[in-house]
């Protein structure tokens, strides 16, 4: 009986694994860059579009070139634009949200090097859905160079222009 106990549950861990893996698939994510730096500059965006399956957030994102990973928003205080950390952004099930210079952004802070145009960065986003289930999707983001079109995004380099951390 206990091997007959021992090979249900491992059937059963495996199907949760491809279960989850197969739901960290579900958010598109389209055109994924990162803003090159110059040196001594500490802080970059990065932009993309998703689209989730489902009603989802974008929580939280790592990667190994910064030392601190947050979604931003840049919203209207009175009559400046100001730029701040919030909790998650909402991504309401099929509908694009875009990411982009001047609007919500993932911004890499405490960067360990520079950002050269033409590298890739690894990213790590993370997603909770209506359940409260996390998941990690992989994302490699071209890095733009400095003054070098927006990666096909239609905008130039309005938005993180001057900002420094």
């Amino acid at each position: 009986m206990t091997m007959t106990r021992t090979l249900l549950q491992s059937a059963a861990v495996a199907l949760l694994a491809l279960t989850a893996a197969a739901w960290a698939q579900t958010v598109k994510v389209e055109d994924p860059w990162v803003r090159g730096t110059v040196a001594q500059q500490k802080a970059t965006g990065a932009f993309m579009r998703l689209t989730a399956p489902e009603n989802m957030r974008l929580v939280a994102g790592e990667s190994p070139v910064a030392g601190v990973v947050e979604i931003h928003e840049m919203a209207m205080d009175g009559d400046v634009m100001r730029m701040r950390a919030i909790p998650g952004l909402a991504l309401p099930a099929g509908r694009p949200v875009e990411l982009k210079p001047g609007g919500y952004h993932v911004m890499l802070m405490d960067l360990k090097r520079p950002l050269a145009g033409g590298e890739t960065v690894p990213l790590t986003l993370v997603f909770e859905n209506a359940a409260g289930q996390r998941v990690r999707q992989e994302v490699q983001a071209k890095v733009m160079a400095l003054g070098a079109p927006a990666g096909g995004m239609g905008g130039g380099q309005a938005g993180h222009g001057g900002h420094r951390h």
